[in-house]
């Protein structure tokens, strides 16, 4: 992932996290400590918060830090129940998987 995906992730994340909580800019820069325009900054990707405004933002949605530089498609908010749904079809690719390596003759090197 490159500076930049990672700072459009930063900006997908905030205002998403933002939006849940149904706040304006100026509500989670006001709770977060920060000016308007550094938040509107930071949400089109603009700027990088430094690590202690990182930590404000994510203690004001209760969350880690990571899950604000998290891309979606590494873990789904629903992550959870697509185990549950799928956990059939994920345990028998992963049996398929072992059984495949298991036939196989060891490499020698």
């Amino acid at each position: 992932m490159t500076t930049n995906e990672l700072l459009l992730t930063l900006s997908i994340n905030l205002k998403k996290q933002r939006n849940r909580q149904k706040w304006t800019q100026a509500e989670l820069a006001e709770k977060a400590n920060i000016s308007i325009n550094f938040l509107s900054d930071i949400e089109t990707s603009k700027k990088w918060p430094s690590p202690a405004t990182l930590v404000k933002l994510a203690g004001v949605f209760g969350i880690e830090v990571y899950e604000l530089l998290k891309p979606e498609y590494v873990l789904a908010d629903n992550f959870p129940e697509l185990i549950e749904k799928y956990k059939e079809d994920i345990y028998l690719a992963v049996t398929e998987v072992h059984n495949e390596r298991a036939s196989k003759p060891e490499k020698k090197q």
